[in-house]
């Protein structure tokens, strides 16, 4: 059930809150099998009976308490992060997605900036989300960001230098939940400066997804132009 609540789902088989259901209901069977087999290990022990199947039932512990862990670390996870989906290095002006619209058409979260409210939580959660400057000249930051996207594996959706943006679209490993990302660079002074947004198209929680994804981006962009700062 731990397995196939994430795969299903990628699968089509089922609703995303199918899969979220099987996944909880895989955890408590998980524990009431560890709770069974831990008892019925400590029975063997007492009793001298059947111990040839202790090591079966150690393994049904850990299995057990296995299934119980991942759901377990995930819930801990989005109770330590806002319950929002939205993520930007700008907020005042987040970067707009152009050609990845019409592919969340039919997304519950619109392509629309989430709002106030989820900027004022990102600020007090993720003070660290913010642009990045470069001394290099436009284009070439264009064709690192281009090439730090193919690094990442990320789905390359468009790529319009004149306009300096770049559209990406990001699967989740274990539900298969389509994340997208806009990477707007533009000159600023004598300077340039990349922005980023991503954005989840399912669920109110990303469960700190988003900025994970713009943080690793950003240091990848800092391995390619060393130079970069996070001061304008």
């Amino acid at each position: 059930m731990l397995l196939i609540s994430g795969f299903g789902t990628q699968l089509n088989w089922w609703d995303f809150r199918i899969g979220f259901i099987v996944l909880r209901y895989g955890a408590y069977l998980g524990l009431v099998s560890a709770i069974l087999a831990a008892a019925a290990t400590v029975a063997m022990l007492l009793w001298h009976r059947l111990r040839n199947f202790i090591i079966v039932n150690i393994l049904v512990v850990v299995v057990g308490l296995v299934t119980v862990a991942v759901p377990y670390s995930w819930q801990q996870q989005a109770r330590s992060v806002p319950t929002i989906h939205d993520i930007s290095t700008d907020l005042d002006d987040p970067p707009e997605f152009v050609d990845i619209a019409p592919l969340r058409a039919d997304a519950p979260n619109p392509v629309e900036y989430a709002g106030a409210d989820t900027a004022e939580a990102q600020r007090e959660a993720y003070p660290g989300i913010q642009p990045l400057y470069f001394d290099a000249p436009v284009e070439h930051v264009f064709r690192a960001a281009e090439q730090a996207v193919a690094d990442l594996d990320w789905e390359l959706i468009a790529a319009d230098e004149d306009a300096g943006r770049i559209e990406v679209t990001d699967t989740t490993r274990w539900f298969g939940f389509k994340d997208d990302v806009v990477i707007r660079i533009q000159p600023d002074n004598d300077r340039t400066r990349l922005d980023m947004r991503s954005k989840s198209r399912v669920g109110k929680s990303d469960v700190g997804t988003n900025a994970a994804r713009i943080r690793t981006f950003l240091e990848v962009m800092r391995i390619k132009l060393p130079a970069a700062s996070q001061s304008g």
